[in-house]
């Protein structure tokens, strides 16, 4: 179901002249829970967006854990505590560097291939023909890729929480001599549902973060291919300070509960 061209006119000029990535977002949002629903498009995208960045995610908390193992058991030797080395990976992990490593690492791969395909769109006048035609550019091209986004990051911060474990595991073998079991114990004592969720709490919020920004400043790129790459920088930039700072008040707002 397309806008009426009048009504779609003015929005799409709110949303690229007045309102900015707020006002994209109220957009977005609305269309994402109002019929229809190209579930089809959706599964592409998170296929795309998601799938292919598991390998990625992997390999970065794998090594993150790892490195989060062998620097806390020195820090706790000093103090003949590194025994608990499991508890400081597992809710380091869960609560923190999953979630942002993971929103980080898809905001600079994902993030910037939205800026860079639908600013080639933009320049390109694809996006004001589908204009043209009576289809609704935000609901054909945002809300797919934010769905997919929302659904894909939270299962990529999962990923990654394992994979962190399972890497600090290796170094607490291996360096330290402790047994598997014994880690994933310790693991286990302190988390609880609460951990787990703010995580993937955290992560939908950064999913959704991503998603708009990416999305604006792909629409809003101008000036040809040198605007599409000044475009993507400025997505990546804005993406890590977004991350960051919604990290630091996610936490204060999980924590309170």
């Amino acid at each position: 179901m397309s806008l009426p061209g009048s009504l779609y006119d003015l929005t799409w000029r709110r949303v690229r002249h007045l309102g900015g990535v707020s006002l994209l977002a109220m957009e977005t949002v609305r269309r994402m829970v109002m019929p229809p629903y190209n579930a089809r498009a959706v599964v592409a995208q998170v296929e795309a967006l998601g799938v292919r960045s598991t390998n990625l995610a992997a390999i970065i908390a794998t090594f993150t854990g790892m490195v989060l193992a062998l620097q806390t058991a020195y820090t706790l030797a000093a103090f003949g505590a590194k025994l608990y080395i499991g508890e400081v990976v597992g809710m380091s992990l869960v609560r923190e560097l999953g979630p942002v490593l993971t929103a980080l690492m898809v905001g600079g791969r994902v993030g910037a291939g939205i800026t860079a395909e639908l600013g080639a769109m933009t320049v390109s006048e694809q996006v004001d023909a589908l204009r043209s035609l009576g289809a609704d550019p935000i609901r054909e091209l945002v809300v797919p890729r934010v769905w997919a986004l929302v659904l894909g990051l939270p299962l990529l911060t999962v990923l990654a929480d394992a994979t962190g474990i399972l890497g600090g595991m290796l170094i607490s073998t291996w360096e330290l001599g402790l047994d598997p079991s014994f880690y994933f114990s310790h693991v286990l004592r302190l988390m609880g549902y609460g951990d787990f969720l703010s995580g993937l709490g955290k992560s939908v919020c950064f999913a959704l973060a991503i998603g708009l920004i990416a999305a604006y400043n792909g629409l809003s790129a101008s000036g040809g291919a040198d605007g599409v790459g000044r475009a993507t920088t400025d997505t990546v930039v804005a993406i890590a300070i977004t991350v960051l700072g919604l990290d630091f008040f996610l936490t204060k707002l999980f924590l309170s509960l």
